[in-house]
């Protein structure tokens, strides 16, 4: 295919070679015809470009010799990957004026650095893409542990499924996410997490940010809705409730969660992590998460529950999520599979209480109608064959191994200025620091090394945060994880 639109001259005419190397060397500089572009072989030149091979042959040898195509033996020709598009011609007013039609809400920026909260420095991402690189970063997978080739083969048995199917005329309006999959996820959870719920009660999203936006624009009336987000927390869903203009409320987390006494009387949504509090990874206790759905009943509050890695528990009893049939319709739980199978799959899901259900299907709609069909088939079966609680166990395992490794070489090696803090659950573990430490220079220090580390200060929102570090032991194995402690020791003061 070859649809740039070029100026037919006569069959035969003087200004025929002219004419198509000016057309062409134009669609090159504009950009309308990429780096890597393939040209339309010359023994087609007739029929795509209006001219005879010997003037293709004479503009394609003109184009060469400027540098603007190269030309590939036994390939053909290519737009060169040197071409580089023209810069815009619109005049600065005009700009000006363009600028002001955008919605400025993304501009502001609380929701720019909250949503840019995982970038490194621009000279930096070379240095982590290196074999002997360290990621620390939380809420990362080792994603070469994945079963690929058992999902392949779910995949393409799908695959198979759909293509003897006869064409479906239904309308996607009114999907809350395939059947298949909402029915084991119902299982799952029911199993792991003590959520009791119905197919009917889920929608499929594409990922947990997806179900936080979602969340966002079905509960939150602009400037007015009051917000409550843990304080420190996860960046890029407070983003979400702040760009659809909820009035934010930074709420402190002691040992036992968020803290029920600084919760303003008026709050109309109260976001959570109560069983790996992101980035701390406390456990809101017992007593706290009874009070937290008391609180919510009486003041007509609605719970946000991010259950982003619970899946993932190696001490203690089993604790159940925050939605039980006790607070069944005040809590939206929000869970993901980004973490107990692939972040590529952009799959994640929202436990909402009937009386929300229309709300959040039509706002789903809106978005993108419903998530890929072939890839919530695969992920159903890869579930109700009992492939993922088997790759949870392993993983478990593995992880559990990592986090014995960091906790010991951290009580060992670092006791003057690190103290972690208790986790029992999820893929990494935070540690507080001693008075007196400057960690953003020594994480900068430790990105030099090819060592990626967050400090805790990027995940507050006010001013004056507590100092410490979070080790993240998903995207790293024991032998990086004592490569990257060793690196860091070194980075402290001596």
């Amino acid at each position: 295919m070859f649809e740039i639109d070029l100026e037919r001259l006569a069959k035969g005419a003087r200004e025929s070679s002219v004419t198509l190397h000016r057309q062409l060397k134009a669609a090159i500089v504009d950009g309308r015809l990429r780096p890597g572009t393939r040209l339309p072989p010359v023994r087609k030149a007739a029929r795509l470009l209006g001219v005879s091979r010997n003037t293709a042959v004479k503009v394609y040898e003109k184009l060469l010799t400027e540098g603007h195509v190269v030309a590939r033996r036994g390939s053909g020709t290519y737009v060169a990957a040197s071409a580089r598009a023209a810069p815009s011609r619109v005049a600065t007013g005009l700009t000006a004026k363009l600028e002001a039609r955008l919605n400025e809400v993304w501009l502001r920026p609380d929701l720019t650095a909250a949503m840019g909260f995982w970038r490194d420095r621009p000279e930096a991402a070379g240095l982590l893409a290196r074999s002997n690189s360290v990621d620390f970063r939380p809420a990362l997978i080792d994603s070469r542990l994945f079963p690929f080739d058992l999902f392949r083969r779910l995949v393409a048995r799908q695959l198979r499924g759909l293509e003897k199917q006869p064409p479906r005329f239904k309308s996607p309006q009114g999907n809350q996410g395939n059947y298949h999959l909402r029915d084991a996820i119902a299982k799952h959870i029911a199993l792991t997490r003590a959520v009791a719920c119905l197919p009917g009660d889920i929608v499929v999203t594409s990922g947990a940010q997806q179900a936080f936006d979602l969340l966002a624009r079905a509960l939150v009336k602009p400037n007015e809705t009051v917000v409550a987000i843990e304080n420190p927390g996860y960046p890029p869903m407070r983003a979400a409730f702040a760009a659809a203009g909820a009035k934010l409320v930074p709420v402190g987390v002691d040992a036992e969660g968020l803290v029920l006494e600084q919760l303003p009387p008026d709050v109309g949504v109260i976001c959570v992590c109560p069983s790996h509090q992101f980035p701390l990874g406390i456990t809101m206790s017992a007593r706290r998460r009874k009070a937290l759905v008391e609180f919510a009943h009486k003041h007509g509050a609605i719970v946000v529950e991010d259950d982003y890695d619970g899946e993932f528990r190696y001490d203690g009893s089993p604790l159940q999520a925050l939605r039980a049939s006790d607070s069944a319709d005040v809590v939206f739980y929000v869970g993901t599979f980004s973490k107990c199978m692939l972040p590529a799959l952009r799959l994640g899901f929202i436990v909402a209480p009937r009386w929300a259900m229309q709300v959040l299907v039509v706002a789903k709609n809106c978005l993108d109608w419903h998530c890929p069909t072939l890839i919530q088939l695969a992920v159903a079966g890869f579930i109700t064959d009992g492939h993922l609680a088997r790759h949870v166990r392993k993983m478990r395992q593995i992880y559990q191994k990592r986090r014995l490794a960091l906790s010991a070489a951290l009580q060992r090696d670092f006791g003057e200025f690190l103290e972690p803090l208790p986790s029992f659950y999820g893929m990494h573990v935070a540690a507080v620091a001693r008075p007196g430490l400057n960690l953003e220079r020594v994480a900068d220090a430790l990105l030099d090394g090819h060592v990626k580390i967050h400090t805790l200060t990027r995940y507050y929102v006010t001013p004056r945060p507590r100092e410490g570090l979070v080790f993240g032991y998903g995207a790293a194995d024991v032998a990086q994880i004592e490569r990257g402690l060793g690196l860091l020791r070194k980075a402290l003061p001596k």
